[in-house]
């Protein structure tokens, strides 16, 4: 089966195909650009595959939580293709995918994914090995201040973990002792943003389990269904 996955829900942008068993990558670090990197770097693994868009049998794209603006380039990106060639698709969530990179890269197995979601707070979820080598969520992702990781994952039962993410840089001061004590890696996260391989892995499973749905089912996932703008003074 050959699949396509893509993601612009980050700083960080990628595509991976995968072609009888064979991957073809790219992935770039382009903040506030991703409309002009995302489709060329569609053509370039499809061109370097040597196989057109109506060949393959399904298309995975990152849903976020992360960038508002990236997210919804990303979910347009993947209707739009696979309206094209009507493909079925389903949606790979960007903290999923980072707990599924630290288990590729790094053979983790028990995973807190945390990014920076600014103002003030942080995307967070708790990931944990299953028996298919999928990371699966424990419990609802959520959007939380820093200071009140601790408490939203006191129902669930960790002993130690794997951090991943940009949060845990960017509010190191307020996650509490209890919880960074408990982190295997020392000092900055090895893994600070999903990529399109990652979600390759975890969402082939789901169109192989027939989770596919049609393009105009393709939703983004923002967690934090509000934002509050305020005027700066002066401004």
């Amino acid at each position: 089966m050959n699949y396509l996955a893509l993601d612009a829900s980050t700083e960080a942008c990628s595509v991976a195909l995968q072609v009888n068993g064979k991957t073809f990558s790219r992935y770039e670090l382009c903040p506030q650009s991703h409309s002009l990197h995302l489709l060329p770097m569609i053509d370039a693994v499809l061109n370097e595959a040597g196989i057109k868009l109506a060949e393959l049998d399904g298309l995975v794209f990152g849903q976020g939580p992360g960038s508002f603006t990236g997210v919804r380039i990303g979910v347009g990106v993947a209707q739009g293709l696979a309206f094209s060639a009507n493909l079925p698709v389903v949606g790979v969530s960007s903290l999923q995918a980072m707990a599924q990179l630290a288990y590729i890269k790094h053979g983790q197995k028990e995973v807190i994914a945390a990014i920076d979601a600014r103002m003030s707070e942080v995307y967070n979820g708790y990931f944990v090995l299953d028996e298919n080598n999928i990371m699966q969520a424990q419990q609802a992702e959520a959007v939380t201040p820093p200071e009140k990781l601790t408490e939203h994952l006191s129902s669930v039962a960790i002993a130690s973990f794997y951090a991943v993410g940009t949060g845990w840089d960017a509010y190191s001061e307020k996650l509490g002792e209890q919880l960074l004590s408990l982190k295997i890696n020392e000092g900055s996260p090895y893994v600070l943003f999903p990529t399109a391989e990652a979600m390759l892995s975890i969402g082939k499973v789901k169109l192989e389990q027939g989770q596919g749905v049609s393009a105009e089912d393709a939703q983004p996932v923002y967690v934090r269904d509000t934002v509050s703008w305020k005027k700066l003074p002066g401004k």
